[in-house]
């Protein structure tokens, strides 16, 4: 499998009203991310985090039953890593 990653205003058409509406929902953290799974939440936060990841929330356990942790990839994206949480 394959995921591509790219900037949201890859698009070279966009128009400068496009890329600034765009920017700011990006900034706002409004623009769906990438979920990945892990069977251990915290080794790969500390694992991206001390690699100069850019944390936007360490982990914490979520009421929908997962731990998780979200980190800024360096074209803006999000990436949230969760763990199914144990019952």
């Amino acid at each position: 499998m394959e995921i591509v990653l790219e900037p949201p205003l890859a698009n070279p058409n966009a128009s400068p009203a496009d890329r600034q509406a765009m920017a700011e929902l990006l900034a706002k953290g409004m623009l769906r991310g990438v979920i990945f799974s892990t069977d251990d939440c915290a080794a790969i936060f500390e694992r991206i985090r001390s690699a100069g990841g850019e944390v936007l929330q360490e982990p914490i356990d979520q009421p929908y039953g997962v731990r998780d942790c979200a980190f800024r990839d360096p074209a803006g994206n999000m990436l949230r890593f969760n763990q199914p949480r144990k019952r």
